[in-house]
C-alpha cells in the first residue's frame, strides 16, 4: 500500500491518477502470457519512473491503471513513458503484436484525479473489472 503522502524536496503531494488505455482498433491482444507480463513491464517502468501503480488491471481489450507519481514528473509523462516502453518490448517478445497492430496502443487516453476520499471505491472498481468482462 502507498503511503498517503510524499515528497520530492520541495513539494508535498499525494496525486492519484485512473488512468484507461486500448491497443490499437480496441483488439483484443492482452491476453496471457502478454497480460502477464505487461503487468511486469508496468510494474518495471513505474519503479524506473519513480512512480506508484498502487492497482491495475488488464484486460484482453483495454487496461486500468491507478497511478500514483510527483505531479512535477506530471501524468502525461508517466503514461507516455508507459506506453512507448510496453509497446516496444510486447512487441519485440510477442511477435504476433508486430504483425497484427501498426502500433499497439492508441494514442488516446482517459485519465482522472483520484481524491483520497474515492481511492478505495476506483481500487475496488478496477479490481472488479475482471470479473465483470468475462
Amino acid at each position: 500500500m502507498s503511503r498517503s503522502v510524499e515528497t520530492n524536496h520541495n513539494i508535498v503531494f499525494d496525486c492519484k491518477y485512473h488512468v484507461v488505455f486500448c491497443p490499437k482498433y480496441r483488439k483484443k491482444v492482452l491476453t496471457e502470457p502478454v497480460d502477464i507480463r505487461l503487468k511486469e513491464l508496468f510494474l518495471e517502468k513505474a519503479k524506473e519512473l519513480r512512480a506508484e501503480i498502487v492497482e491495475m488491471e488488464i484486460m484482453s481489450d483495454h487496461v486500468h491503471l491507478l497511478i500514483k507519481c510527483d505531479p512535477q514528473f506530471g501524468i502525461h509523462r508517466v503514461v507516455k513513458h508507459l506506453k512507448g516502453y510496453t509497446s516496444r518490448v510486447l512487441r519485440m517478445e510477442f511477435r504476433h503484436l508486430k504483425s497484427r497492430l501498426p502500433s499497439l496502443w492508441t494514442n488516446a487516453y482517459f485519465v482522472a484525479t483520484v481524491g483520497t476520499v474515492q481511492l478505495d471505491v476506483i481500487k475496488k472498481y478496477i479490481e472488479s473489472q475482471k470479473e465483470r468482462s468475462d
